[in-house]
């Protein structure tokens, strides 16, 4: 009996001492030739040795030293959970929830509201990417009138070629060619045959901190119209602005940051410093929104050594108004408010 508890206890043992061999940072790095790909919302992070990049874990997933928690989504390990020292569950931090419709998710969590949006709660705030492609077709000489129809049985709506114009010819409307004038003549390129057409800039997507708003275009090579999106930030948040309005005044409509920051997005921070304006905030019920913005590339660097570069809002002016958008709204696109003199620059 005695020497059947010592064998079992020198397994256990063993078990013990491969598993520390297996968490140890002391052994040289041994990745893959290519980075794994991760699932929609996961992001590529480096290992607890930062050596190797893998798809970090999930709110409730198992996670371990070479297996970490996605720190992007304020989640951490949690060894006291599991028996396993080694081995924990994926927790978020301390943070607000997220209410949409009634549902309350934790922050850290991800979501699907419906099938063409999956979302993510981050303290307080929902962000959101959408799972239909978002392409536009134009009309062609073999598709006169292209217009989206909803396929039974699927979620994202495809798009059909129309040979007559329908009661409803939006997308006719969008047409972004020349007639040529006569059946020989060729285009030099789409470029050159091309009605450069463009959207105003979307609101941005948060009303405090990092957002997103996008634009449709089809100033391009192909003439194609495309999505493009940039980065923006109305304001910080739990920014105390309202100590900035002057006395006898009931707004304080375009704050300009005294000090340098860096921005930061999915734990990565800006290169350069900015002093960057923000729309301020008024006392009497208005809501300060950008009325003039510029945008311009920013290059972020990652804890895991990567470099990326974004086009960012930059506000000029702000205007105060009562046309307010609602709070913790992700879909506030549908909000539109037309922002004036936009336009690219090389800051």
């Amino acid at each position: 009996m005695a020497g059947t508890v010592f064998i079992r206890s020198c397994i256990v043992l063993c078990l013990l001492i491969h598993t520390a061999l297996c968490q140890d940072c002391s052994q040289p790095c041994d990745c893959p030739a290519e980075s794994p790909l991760c699932p929609v919302g996961t992001s590529l992070v480096l290992d607890g040795c930062s050596c190797c990049k893998v798809c970090a874990r999930q709110a409730g997933e198992p996670c371990s030293l070479l297996e970490p928690c996605d720190h992007h989504k304020d989640l951490y390990c949690d060894y006291g959970v599991l028996s396993d020292t080694e081995t924990g569950i994926c927790m978020a931090q301390e943070g607000q929830t997220c209410d949409l419709g009634g549902v309350i998710y934790r922050s850290g969590e991800t979501f699907q509201p419906s099938c063409k949006h999956h979302c993510v709660c981050m303290n307080g705030e929902i962000g959101c990417v959408p799972t239909c492609a978002s392409n536009v077709r134009l009309p062609s000489p073999d598709c006169p009138y292209p217009r989206r129809v909803q396929i039974p049985g699927k979620c994202c709506e495809e798009w059909v070629c129309d040979q007559i114009p329908q009661e409803d010819t939006f997308q006719s409307a969008m047409a972004a060619y020349r007639e040529l004038s006569g059946p020989d003549v060729q285009p030099e390129s789409a470029r050159d045959n091309c009605i450069v057409q463009t959207t105003d800039w979307s609101e941005c997507s948060a009303t405090c901190g990092m957002g997103v708003s996008s634009r449709v275009t089809n100033d391009n090579e192909q003439c194609q119209l495309e999505r493009q999106t940039r980065m923006c930030m109305i304001r910080p948040c739990n920014a105390a602005l309202e100590k900035d309005i002057k006395r006898g005044k009931k707004c304080v409509r375009t704050p300009k940051s005294q000090r340098g920051m860096r921005f930061e997005l999915s734990g990565c921070q800006s290169v350069r410093l900015y002093k960057p304006k923000f729309c301020g905030v008024c006392t009497d019920g208005r809501c300060c929104t950008p009325h003039t913005t510029a945008t311009a590339e920013v290059e972020f660097r990652c804890p895991e050594g990567d470099f990326f570069r974004k086009k960012m809002m930059f506000i000029k002016t702000c205007s105060c108004h009562h046309n307010c958008p609602r709070e913790n709204d992700i879909f506030l696109a549908s909000n539109s408010r037309r922002m004036i003199g936009d336009y690219d620059n090389d800051m």
